[in-house]
């Protein structure tokens, strides 16, 4: 599929002890729903910030739609939510729908307070800081989509939501991207997919600070497949733990991800092949990284 980039990234590092995030080449395609996916510590966090300009002691280069935006445009055009001390902890509902007026020439108030009432925020007196996890995360989605963006970079959005408001949260980003017209796009990162599965377009999956694969889901379910089988002798089993990323056995038999061009390989064992969701996708990429490494 022949797409532009919404966000280029050109050899990007940053250093910390013990970990570092190595990003070679990565582009974000403009006018879909990007899902930065892996476990938590694997470098997901670190890239948002530098891409939301929080976080600025890094090499490398990243520009934004193509350059089609400069200086305040890019920040007027960039809708951020963080998961660390987002707003001031003294801060109420009221107090937030003020001080986004005053940032950004886009926020819109009704539309705010729409989405406050759609999304059940009902503690509006409270003080951030005082509010409960969900209900801060709520917040914070209020104010973000209530802007007028081109691009929302979102960090681990549903973690601290219900399941309705996970459900409540994908149709918020569906809606986003369809009244773009394909100019809106989003960047989300999660550790457990299976929740966002079904409005993720596109899929980047890191380990270890590492691009370790990525591309459209319906590529990637062409690229993998599971496979199940019965209990192998000792050579069968050599031969799925060589093939399959990350195995899984029991005395009922086996399961894993196998590359779809890899499946002559298992010729002679008696296996069913099935569709991979998203999330096995990336359970067995993670394993087979973290097997390799």
């Amino acid at each position: 599929m022949d797409t532009s980039a919404v966000i280029e990234i050109k050899n990007v590092s940053k250093k910390f002890k013990g970990f570092e995030l190595s990003i070679d080449n990565l582009e974000i395609p403009e006018g879909f729903s990007t899902a930065l996916i892996g476990e938590n510590g694997a470098g997901k966090s670190t890239l948002l910030n530098i891409l939301a300009g929080i976080r600025k002691d890094y090499n490398g280069e990243v520009s934004f739609f193509n350059q089609r935006f400069e200086g305040k445009d890019i920040r007027e055009n960039i809708g951020y939510e963080g998961t660390d001390d987002f707003f001031l902890p003294h801060w109420t509902v009221k107090d937030i729908e003020t001080v986004s007026k005053m940032l950004f020439e886009s926020f819109n108030s009704d539309r705010y307070n729409m989405l406050c009432d759609e999304l059940n925020i009902t503690e509006t007196e409270k003080s951030f800081s005082k509010l409960s996890d969900g209900m801060k995360m709520k917040t914070i989605l209020s104010a973000v989509f209530a802007r007028d963006t081109s691009l929302l970079l979102l960090d681990e959005p549903a973690s601290p939501l219900d399941p309705l408001m996970r459900d409540k949260l994908c149709s918020m980003i569906r809606d986003y991207i369809d009244e773009g017209n394909g100019q809106k796009s989003v960047l989300f990162s999660t550790h457990n997919i299976s929740d966002m599965e079904n409005v993720t377009d596109y899929a980047v999956i890191i380990e270890q600070g590492k691009v370790v694969e990525q591309g459209f889901v319906e590529d990637l379910k062409e690229k993998y497949v599971m496979v199940k089988g019965e209990t192998a002798d000792e050579s069968g089993k050599e031969l799925v733990t060589n093939t399959l990323c990350g195995a899984a056995f029991s005395r009922y038999g086996f399961e894993g991800l196998c590359p779809a061009e890899d499946l002559d390989k298992l010729a002679g064992l008696d296996i069913a092949v099935e569709t991979a969701t998203l999330s096995q996708i990336c359970v067995g990429v993670m394993k087979k990284y973290t097997l390799i490494h």
